[in-house]
């Protein structure tokens, strides 16, 4: 028995924690487009799911398997997609960076949070995914932290 791909999609969308609204500006079409999705009443193209899977951190044939989406479709999606944006790359770094800055000398750790900072005022400038935005400034407080903690610390 076959999966619906439009219940498939609206699970991701909900672990997600998105709405209809915010997954179709991820992914560049109508809320309507993804209502109509959800609900089964259309196949996503090629491309539609190509991006549904990259927002799911899927591969596009992991979104398809075992669902009625179109064989011939199904054919022509690429094998793999970028799974991660480039906010969520610098806070998995920030994160490692975060783990090992209490080990090193105070003078270094405030060097190496001052830099993240920097490059967290230039991400949230060119970053428009209001979540992304969040994530950031939330970033942004922690590293300040880190920062007061690391001029409190004795040399």
């Amino acid at each position: 028995m076959t999966e619906n791909l439009g219940r498939r999609i609206a699970d991701h969308r909900a672990k997600l924690g998105l709405t209809q609204q915010e997954l179709a500006d991820r992914v560049g079409i109508s809320r309507v487009a993804v209502s109509h999705l959800e609900a089964g009443l259309s196949h996503p193209g090629e491309r539609t799911t190509t991006l549904l899977a990259s927002v799911f951190k899927l591969e596009p044939h992991e979104l398809v398997a075992g669902t009625g989406y179109p064989a011939a479709k199904a054919e022509r999606l690429p094998v793999v997609v970028a799974r991660h944006t480039e906010v969520e790359l610098q806070l998995a770094l920030l994160e490692h960076d975060l783990g090992w800055v209490e080990h090193v000398p105070p003078a270094y750790a405030e060097e190496v949070l001052d830099a993240w900072l920097r490059r967290l005022r230039l991400l949230e400038n060119t970053t428009h995914d209001p979540r992304e935005r969040a994530s950031i400034t939330e970033a942004q407080a922690l590293v300040r932290m880190c920062l007061d903690d690391q001029r409190r610390r004795p040399s």
